[in-house]
């Protein structure tokens, strides 16, 4: 429980550009319009985007009418209860072991930290005891194969990477070699790509199709890794991505220092796909598992 509180106090650290514009909101303010003015003002600018704001909004008077709050620390903390109760739907544990193995794809554009994201995960997998095996399925950036293959030795794991082969073929061996060695987990890397490019999400679709001809039950996990500071742009990619590939969760990077952590707010409204973990720094501990309520508190510090 230690680790954890040390864990919300890096949260609230990481957060606090954003959560600094939303708790300024309440500093000697009196609970009137202008207060909601402000705090629609500073719930946008945090990219909670119009939807999430309006139906926090909504949902903050309804609580400060019911519990008859009379001061602007109360509406701070019952503001704190109504985001927690909109991210309640994205707090969702990534399960393995129900397959064997348990294939997971990762997407996600370059610089959202994908392969450094899938090093922490299978961190995080071989701690809580599970066999990982790595698919280098991003086989056109050398950098990346040599990337993935520095977390496969770090975390003493295997890996399945062919240079300049086809993605779908690297992803087909990794799945059909995780199956054969009774591997718990086969995580494959799949190329960076942005959803604008036609081509690059094609490729993605038949990775997953290939993994289906491996595997008939897989892929039983597909994760989307956004980074944070892009705000209503990571809502842009998770529709993009869903629509493609069917995204069964999220991976949120970059949280430390951003002033557009409302945009969990807008996933939540929008496109509730859970969130699986949040980072907020590049060691391999800042890579935690999502809760609801203690986003909540970092953002409303």
């Amino acid at each position: 429980m230690a680790t954890r509180s040390g864990w919300l106090d890096r949260l609230k650290t990481g957060l606090r550009k954003t959560g600094s514009s939303i708790t300024t909101v309440f500093t000697g303010a009196q609970i009137d319009d202008a207060l909601y003015e402000d705090l629609e003002t500073a719930l946008l600018m945090a990219d909670a985007g119009v939807q999430a704001t309006e139906f926090l909004l909504a949902d903050l008077k309804r609580r400060v009418k019911d519990t008859r709050a009379t001061d602007a620390t109360q509406v701070k903390a019952l503001l704190q209860d109504a985001i927690a109760d909109m991210l309640a739907p994205l707090e969702k544990p990534l399960t393995v072991g129900v397959y064997h193995p348990t294939v997971i794809m990762v997407a996600g554009v370059n610089g959202a930290g994908k392969t450094t994201s899938i090093g922490k995960l299978t961190k995080h997998l071989a701690d809580a005891g599970a066999t990982v095996l790595l698919a280098a399925a991003d086989t056109f950036r050398a950098a990346a194969r040599e990337q993935l293959a520095v977390w496969a030795d770090r975390n003493q794991v295997e890996i399945v990477s062919q240079q300049g082969a086809d993605p779908s073929a690297v992803s087909f061996d990794a799945v059909a070699a995780g199956r054969a060695r009774d591997l718990d987990v086969v995580l494959v890397d799949t190329a960076g790509r942005l959803p604008t490019q036609k081509h690059l999400m094609e490729e993605l679709t038949k990775i997953r199709r290939v993994v289906t001809k491996a595997d008939i039950t897989a892929p039983h996990e597909v994760l989307l890794v956004i980074d944070g500071n892009t705000g209503q742009n990571a809502l842009a990619q998770v529709k993009a991505f869903d629509d493609s590939v069917q995204l069964t969760g999220l991976i949120v990077t970059k949280l430390d220092g951003t002033a557009k952590g409302g945009v969990l707010c807008a996933i939540a409204r929008e496109k509730p796909v859970p969130v699986y973990f949040v980072g907020v720094g590049e060691r391999l501990e800042d890579l935690q598992t999502f809760r609801a309520r203690e986003f909540a508190q970092a953002l409303v510090g």
